[in-house]
């Protein structure tokens, strides 16, 4: 997930990407790097199939099967070649080859395709990704935080999230933009809570 330092993760890529309501779609562009490039690069190693929301889906398969032999001939193979999981209320078109659409009961069709595949990657999806996020149907969750505030868009923990402890993978990576990339790991239980207070914590109420 690209997100802003206030998690907006709406339409990162450009200004066609998902404009309703929201003025400053492509807002990564100016802030992409090599550093990041190559972090995205590597997260995608051993990836074997897609989850896509509908409209990530319509705007890859617009795009990837068009790209082997060009500039980014290593994603196109890729995901011109693997199977792909398309979440949609509606009928899809999935002329993409590789295109299956999942059945109404999402989360059990989730379930389902863990079972079938080692390393599932969704991208963008921010309609689908609160459904895994509330069912706890994720493993992973990469973040590349950019160091701008938009006050406005869909955000990455929306009003649907349920209390999830998560692990921190590996330190912080910073890019020489200042996009940070946080790599953390769905974890057992929910967040606890404590008293700042307590006698062997060595805080005393007056700071």
């Amino acid at each position: 997930m690209f997100a802003t330092l206030d998690l907006v993760a709406q339409a990162p890529g450009g200004p066609e990407e998902d404009p309703d309501g929201f003025p400053f779609g492509g807002w990564q562009a100016p802030l992409l790097d090599e550093s990041t490039g190559a972090q995205i690069g590597a997260a995608y190693e051993g990836t074997d199939a897609l989850l896509l929301g509908r409209r990530t889906y319509d705007i890859f398969a617009a795009y990837w099967p068009h790209q082997e032999g060009g500039q980014d001939n290593e994603f196109a193979a890729l995901f011109n070649s693997i199977p792909k999981y398309v979440a949609s209320r509606g009928r899809a078109d999935l002329s993409w080859a590789g295109s299956t659409q999942l059945g109404p009961d999402l989360p059990g069709a989730v379930r389902e395709i863990r079972d079938r595949h080692e390393h599932i990657k969704v991208v963008g999806s921010l309609n689908l990704v609160q459904t895994l996020l509330r069912e706890r149907l994720f493993d992973r969750l990469d973040l590349w935080v950019h160091p701008i505030v938009l006050g406005v868009g869909k955000k990455v923990f929306d009003d649907g999230a349920v209390p999830t402890n998560v692990t921190l993978l590996e330190p912080p990576a910073a890019g020489p933009n200042g996009t940070v990339h946080l790599r953390y790991a769905l974890a057992e239980g929910t967040p606890g809570t404590g008293d700042m207070s307590a006698p062997d914590r060595g805080i005393g109420r007056d700071g």
